[in-house]
């Protein structure tokens, strides 16, 4: 079986992120904590921006959402 790469990338907003692939929800909330599905900034911050906020590594988080089949 062929995986095909999502196209995620730091610069999509959050809210986009999680529209785009189902399994999105599970990578969001293990970085950024559940509290992100609530924040009204979901459809304005990048996963870059939340990364910042959050101490982790954007390139990490975006590996593991294209990772998503």
């Amino acid at each position: 079986m062929e995986k095909t790469t999502s196209g995620f990338h730091k610069d999509m907003n959050i809210g986009e992120v999680i529209s785009k692939h189902p399994g999105a929800e599970k990578v969001i909330e293990k970085y950024f904590g559940s509290g992100c599905f609530t924040c009204p900034g979901i459809n304005m911050e990048s996963i870059a921006f939340g990364a910042m906020m959050h101490g982790a590594d954007p390139e990490l988080i975006v590996k593991e959402l294209n990772e998503l089949e």
